[in-house]
């Protein structure tokens, strides 16, 4: 999501300051690039250490690098070097300084060099935040367009309940992915997405299934909530959990179940992105009872499971959009493309089992996209986030055309 942007964190004397390592690590996770600048005051609450083991770069207090040798630090260079400066957190003595032009320390002349947006993400104790003063100040940066990250109300370190409280690292991330991604066209969008296995009773014990781990349904749902859209997960059994406010979960177990919950949604949506591993077949009568070890052999009768995609498929109207999944063995472009066709989708995601670091099981795949017309797009192994992240471009892409 934030692959190539740069980021330049400085971090200032406040409680709040341990909250540099959880953005830190957000935007490493993210692909961005992290530099991080500190003030004397902030290394009494969070150690350079932390901060340069996140970033896995050098963190910078002093203008003086070396004295021996009058290395110094380039205000000017990292002021320049980056796309986007954030103050997190930004006590009220920085915040005044930010107004004022001070310039008594690397971070502050940084600020003054920086050619790059910057935002600021106040963190106080509710008096000192409600204070004309700070007030004053946080309008006067305002009006100098340096974006203001409006602090939330809740706990403070004194004890006192109020507005002053640093906003969280996640929302902070979110917030600068927003920025770097501005325009997405699945804001506001309904996007149902199916994931997990499903599992096949046998009896009240045993069930027919397959390795999918779902994780690959909860990334694509994420990713797409970050980009404002509205999602419906219909996940089979999985240990992968999210919290997102605009994602619902409809925990399945069998394709039965799936099948009920897709044909329940699937009219209301605009895009549908079919990743689950349904099993093909199912026991034709699961036994009410746990079955007894009584017989050397045993003989299940399977029928064949309901084919959910090509329902989806059927049904799809002219202003939806259609994703489905193929894992294959042999023959994999061939058996794409026509699974694409018989199932009337706008976009397949291809893997092999072939490919090495592919399928079930990693935390990496390789895809390979079928579109209408044989139109083909490979990719290198990646973590799945990115393979997500892949297919939703591809997903803007077509709907920008």
């Amino acid at each position: 999501m934030l692959s190539g942007k740069k980021i330049l964190l400085g971090v200032t004397g406040s409680i709040a300051a341990y909250k540099a390592a959880h953005i830190v690590r957000a935007l490493i996770k993210s692909n961005a690039e992290v530099k991080v600048i500190m003030t004397e005051s902030a290394c009494d609450f969070i150690t350079p250490l932390t901060l340069s083991t996140l970033s896995k770069k050098p963190v910078a207090i002093e203008f003086i690098k070396d004295e021996e040798s009058g290395e110094w630090e380039n205000h000017v260079d990292w002021g320049i070097w980056a796309d986007l400066m954030l103050i997190a957190p930004c006590s009220a003595n920085t915040l005044s300084k930010l107004v004022n032009g001070n310039c008594d320390n690397l971070l502050l002349a940084t600020y003054l060099s920086a050619k790059c947006p910057v935002w600021i993400a106040p963190a106080m104790d509710l008096d000192m935040f409600a204070h004309f003063s700070t007030q004053e100040n946080l309008a006067k940066l305002n009006e100098h367009d340096v974006y203001i990250i409006e602090p939330t109300s809740g706990e403070l370190a004194s004890g006192l309940e109020g507005k002053g409280r640093m906003e969280e690292p996640e929302e902070i991330h979110d917030q600068i992915v927003a920025h770097f991604n501005p325009k997405s066209n699945l804001n506001g969008k309904q996007i149902i997405i199916t994931g997990g296995p499903t599992y096949e009773a046998i009896d009240p014990v045993r069930f027919i299934g397959n390795h999918s781990s779902g994780i690959t349904g909860v990334l694509l749902a994420e990713a797409c909530a970050k980009r404002g859209a509205q999602v419906i997960l219909v996940t089979g059994p999985t240990r992968f959990k999210t919290s997102s406010a605009n994602i619902k979960v409809i925990p399945i177990n069998s394709a039965n179940e799936m099948l009920a919950a897709v044909q329940a949604n699937w009219n209301e949506c605009q895009i549908g992105i079919f990743s689950a591993a349904v099993a093909d077949y199912r026991p034709a009568q699961p036994a009410d009872q746990k079955i007894k070890k009584k017989t050397d052999a045993i003989t299940i009768e399977l029928v064949k499971n309901p084919d959910i995609l090509a329902w989806a498929g059927a049904h799809k109207k002219e202003d939806q959009y259609l994703v489905g999944f193929a894992l294959e063995t042999e023959n994999e472009i061939e058996n794409g493309r026509g699974k694409l066709a018989r199932k009337n989708l706008n976009l397949l995601i291809l893997n092999s089992l072939n490919d090495k670091g592919a399928g079930f099981g990693h935390s990496t795949n390789k895809v390979t996209f079928i579109k209408p017309n044989n139109n083909l797009i490979n990719f290198e192994l990646k973590n799945k986030s990115d393979v997500a992240e892949d297919i939703l471009n591809e997903i803007e892409t077509d709907l920008n055309d």
